[in-house]
This record gives structure tokens, C-alpha cells and sequence, in this order.
């Protein structure tokens, strides 16, 4: 893609801040979005969970990317954090696909976060961008947040959905609290182990985000994980191989629920989950294993 002016929701955040760095890194213009005022000239303010967007600071732009919204692992799941979670990324998600429609000038493409928990609990099933949503509340929360970007995609603008699997990262993000444990050889499977993660690695993930914004006629959801998931067992034994430690710890699930509530769903919950759309639209990746994304890492 020729030099393009991109804006960025939640640049700050694990993906964000790396897509930003990838794209500049190529001579590309990144505007990030800021809650506060803009102090520079690639800087635009926005409020998501006030549904506020300076639309002159889209002017422009070739792409909008929305990466924003609190974490999903990084606190316990009480009430009152689970409407911050779902907040930021509905209502920002609707704040940007109406500033996008507003626009005279619109970008070519939108490209909105999403996450493999819209499948819920899949068990050894193999699912693809064809299964339907799950049922409890990140299933719910991503049909919300996809069917936020409905007035994007109404006024004629390419809009695909990033549903992105565990990223294998080292800098954030939960492997990011997996990696400490794993050096001090205190790592080890969680529950029986048996179920499946689907995971990719960052590198994969901004790669992959590029490519929905660079290829035309790429539109709907994309699940962006590697092409194999693996059991939790297995990656257990893959982290112990090439960090060279022990694997020998068993986090009980009993303890899990005791400690991340309704969250140790998601971690003993079981996603098999592959890139088939991504796959199809020519989509290669440099880390399709496991071992490859954690030295990656």
C-alpha cells in the first residue's frame, strides 16, 4: 500500500502501539485517538464511552483501526468491570462508526476489534468464521461490539472484524503473566489441561491486521489465530521446551474459579478456533507454531 494516513484507536495498548509502530516504521501517517485533548497535529480526541469523536481529525484517512478497550484478563470480573469492558468497546465502537459515516470524505476501510470469545465454549469442535456466537457474557459482548460498527458498514465502508485468540506476547496481554512463571520454572497446565487455546503471536497479529487494511474486498469477521490451536497440556510442554524449565506445577480449577471468578471460565473453557477466511484471502504466517510465537516472544 502506498503511503497512507491511518487513524488508531487504543495505540497505547499491546496491539495498538505495535500496529502503530508497524505502520510508521513503513513511512505510513498514524493518527492516534487520545481521551484528553489533542496536543499534536496526529492526535485526534475522542470520549467512546461519551460516543464523542472530533471528526475533523478523520479527515483523511484512509483507515480507521479500533483496537481500544479495557482488558479483559487484567482484573477479576465484577460487575461493575465488566460494564467498563463492554462500555469501551460498544459505545466506542459506535462512536467511531458514526463519526466514520458522518464523514463527507469517508476512509476506505474500517477495521474493528474483536475476540474469539464470540464462540464461547467450543470443546474439541473446530470452528470457523461460519459458527454462530455462544452463549454468557464475551459472546454477548462480541456480537454487541461487532454490531456496533453497523453505521460504518451501512454508509458504504469496507468493515472487517479482527477476532483475535490469546496473543503470545512477553510485553502484555495474559501470556505476558504466563512468561515470569514459566522462567522461574513455576509453570504448569491449568485444570486438566485438556482444553484448547487458540493463540497467535504479535507479530501474526499486526500482520494480519495490515492485511485486512491493504487487501480490497475484505469485509465480515476474520478469527486471527494460528492455523493449529493447541491443547493447554501441549503448550504447557512447548513453553517448558524452549525456555528450558520444568512444567511440572498443576494450577487445580477449583483454585482458578476461586481466584478470577467468572473469568477462570475463559481460561478453563476450551476455544479450538482456526483462521480459515484468513487463510483463504492469502493470509500467510510467519509463526503458524507454537514454539516459533513463543521465541517470537
Amino acid at each position: 500500500m502506498e503511503r497512507a494516513r491511518i487513524a488508531v484507536a487504543g495505540a497505547s495498548g499491546l496491539i495498538g502501539g505495535a500496529l502503530a509502530r508497524s505502520l510508521t516504521a513503513d513511512g505510513h501517517q498514524v493518527v492516534r485517538l487520545v481521551r484528553r485533548a489533542a496536543r499534536a497535529a496526529d492526535e485526534v480526541c475522542w470520549d467512546p464511552e461519551g460516543r464523542y469523536v472530533d471528526t475533523a481529525g478523520l479527515a483523511g484517512c484512509d483507515a480507521v483501526v479500533n483496537l481500544a478497550g479495557a482488558g479483559v484478563g487484567n482484573r477479576r470480573w465484577t460487575d461493575a468491570y465488566k460494564a467498563r469492558i463492554r462500555a469501551g468497546r460498544v459505545l466506542g465502537t459506535a462512536a467511531l462508526a458514526e463519526a466514520i459515516a458522518s464523514l463527507d470524505d469517508r476512509p476506505r476501510v474500517f477495521v474493528n476489534g474483536s475476540a474469539i470469545g464470540y464462540y464461547g465454549e467450543t470443546g474439541d469442535r473446530v470452528v470457523d468464521e461460519s459458527a454462530p456466537a455462544g452463549s454468557g457474557f464475551l459472546p454477548e459482548l462480541c456480537v454487541e461490539w461487532e454490531a456496533a460498527a453497523a453505521p460504518a458498514r451501512e454508509a458504504g465502508v469496507r468493515t472487517a472484524f479482527v477476532r483475535t485468540g490469546l496473543v503470545v506476547s512477553s510485553k502484555g496481554g495474559a501470556w505476558a503473566r504466563l512468561f515470569p512463571l514459566f522462567k522461574a520454572g513455576l509453570g504448569g497446565r491449568m485444570g486438566d489441561g485438556r482444553q484448547y487455546w487458540s493463540y497467535v503471536s504479535l507479530h501474526d497479529e499486526v500482520a494480519a491486521i495490515r492485511h485486512l487494511i491493504d487487501t480490497d474486498g475484505l469485509s465480515g469477521p476474520f478469527n486471527v489465530t494460528a492455523p493449529e490451536p493447541l491443547t493447554n497440556r501441549e503448550i504447557t510442554e512447548a513453553m517448558g521446551r524452549v525456555l528450558h524449565r520444568p512444567t511440572f506445577f498443576t494450577v487445580p480449577a477449583p483454585a482458578l474459579r476461586t481466584v478470577l471468578g467468572e473469568m477462570a471460565g475463559d481460561v478453563l473453557g476450551s476455544a479450538r478456533v482456526v483462521p480459515r477466511r484468513l487463510l483463504e484471502s492469502g493470509f500467510t504466517f510467519a509463526f503458524p507454531d507454537i514454539e516459533g510465537a513463543v521465541r517470537a516472544a
